[in-house]
């Protein structure tokens, strides 16, 4: 990774863009938990997915232990900002295996997400 601070940057957006949905999706928390769940899958991954485009086509001697640093550096943003919002005083209250086993499980799509696609870049590209 070249650049620590676009790698971070990148990270704090692949956490609020996922939290920006949560907070307009919310209300169907409760009465429809199945459709927010996936709806918060799909926002996660989704994120993932351009995010880790936009950053990885500047990449050059891409490997895919590249690409999971990288999301491995993004997974702990999102728990970092995340889990205190969850846990100390935010909206949900959660106990700590219940955060795991939900929010931060679905945070787990990411580092395999940016390591399929450096993995995928690095496909048919010639030995050095």
């Amino acid at each position: 990774m070249r650049s620590w601070g676009r790698a971070i940057g990148f990270g704090v957006l692949a956490w609020f863009i996922p939290f920006a949905v949560a907070f307009l999706v919310f209300p169907l928390h409760e009465p429809a938990r199945p459709v927010f769940e996936s709806i918060m899958a799909v926002a996660v991954t989704g994120t993932a997915v351009i995010l880790a485009l936009a950053y990885l086509k500047r990449a050059q001697d891409l490997k895919p232990s590249q690409g999971l640093i990288l999301g491995a550096l993004w997974l702990a943003i999102s728990i970092l900002i995340d889990a205190p919002l969850m846990l100390l005083g935010g909206p949900m209250q959660m106990s700590v295996g219940a955060y795991l086993g939900d929010i931060g499980l679905t945070y787990v799509c990411i580092p395999l997400v940016t390591w399929g696609l450096a993995s995928s870049r690095t496909i048919g590209t010639p030995a050095a």
